[in-house]
């Protein structure tokens, strides 16, 4: 760790953030974050898989899984899934997938009463995504299950509720089924024409995606639609090079509006009309454009010179520049640089956030 060490050397120095991607101090900081997190972090406890998620697959991106306890942490994640006692609790409409942490977990108590299942569909995504990572088997999970229990989660007009009890319904976790469908390479927990059809009517005039029918165009929206479709088979890899125009969703509007959310005075992306550029809509919108085959208009000089910063000095990036570091926008600048093919790192597989060492298929 001596090299690591030297990363933190000139905290004290005054001196402006380097314009390199600063790779030992990114390991420490996520090292960090894996012991102990701030407690900033304490009203996220309940999402403490999506923090483990993004700081495990951002070291993988890093090419530094070897600081992880990967026997550890896989037997973490396994044991927050949830199980039916038996095959017809898989009739009664809830959904087993991973609970997001143990404060969400709860077991039978001493008299055998059924306890409340708070398993999660974005849960299930990061436990998946977590596990590809470390290199476990998932055909050694109990995966029937999750995919018969997801049924009971898409809707009739085919978006997905993210757990039984009830939420939102919308593009987000429409994604996660997709992506958990893709994973598992099982297809029968989704309706695909519904889902399908949910996507196309979130397209907007202006050629992005809202999360629901209607609603503005905003690039986390986007990239859950196109990324779906991609997963589901109904884009064609880079599609600008064939026959767009055969294409379900509206491509070249969409092609225009994505562009338009790199900003012309410090070259990072926004993730709707008139809002500030921000760090996670580099994967956001930059993953879009990737899966069409546009990335080659990305003006790149800019995009790494708005990244670098929000790099933080103490490893990391925050949501803009001089902000302090965050585990989700860490991430999602990772991916970025990744997309951006900085030296030194793994490529993602931008459909499911992971990396193509992590999932080769794609």
């Amino acid at each position: 760790m001596a090299e690591d060490d030297d990363a933190f050397s000139d905290l004290d120095s005054g001196d402006s953030i380097p314009l390199f991607f600063d790779k030992n101090r990114h390991i420490c900081y996520l090292e960090m974050m894996l012991e102990l997190l701030p407690s900033p972090y304490q009203s996220q406890e309940i999402n403490r898989l999506t923090l483990a998620y993004f700081a495990i697959c951002s070291l993988d991106i890093l090419r530094s899984l070897d600081r992880v306890d990967k026997e550890g942490v896989i037997n973490w994640v396994l044991s927050l899934q949830a199980h039916p006692q038996d095959e017809a609790e898989l009739s009664n409409g809830q959904f087993y997938g991973f609970h997001g942490s143990r404060s969400s977990q709860f077991r039978q108590n001493d008299h055998g009463d059924a306890i409340p299942n708070g398993s999660h569909l974005a849960s299930t995504y990061c436990a998946l995504s977590i596990l590809k990572t470390l290199g476990y088997d998932l055909s050694l999970l109990d995966s029937i299950t999750i995919i018969k229990s997801m049924r009971n989660l898409q809707q009739q007009d085919g978006s997905f509720m993210p757990i039984h009890s009830g939420a939102e319904t919308d593009l987000r976790f429409v994604y996660c089924a997709a992506a958990i469908s893709s994973m598992l390479e099982n297809w029968s927990g989704i309706d695909k024409d519904k889902a399908k059809e949910y996507i196309i009517n979130c397209q907007s005039y202006d050629g992005g995606f809202g999360l629901t029918s209607g609603s503005e165009s905003h690039g986390g929206a986007t990239f859950c639609a196109v990324a779906s479709l991609r997963l589901m088979g109904l884009i064609e890899d880079d599609i600008l090079s064939k026959n767009a125009s055969s294409c379900l969703i509206n491509v070249p509007l969409l092609l225009d509006w994505s562009l338009q959310r790199q900003a012309d005075t410090d070259g990072g992306f926004q993730g709707r009309l008139n809002k500030p550029t921000d760090t996670c809509y580099a994967f956001w919108v930059g993953g879009v454009l990737k899966i069409l085959g546009a990335h080659k208009f990305i003006d790149y000089e800019g995009l790494r010179k708005f990244l670098f910063t929000c790099q933080s000095q103490y490893g990391g990036f925050g949501k803009t520049p001089e902000q302090l570091p965050d585990l989700y926008h860490a991430y999602y600048g990772f991916c970025a640089f990744s997309m951006l093919e900085e030296p030194g790192l793994n490529s993602i597989c931008t459909e499911l956030g992971i990396t193509n060492s992590a999932h080769p298929k794609l």
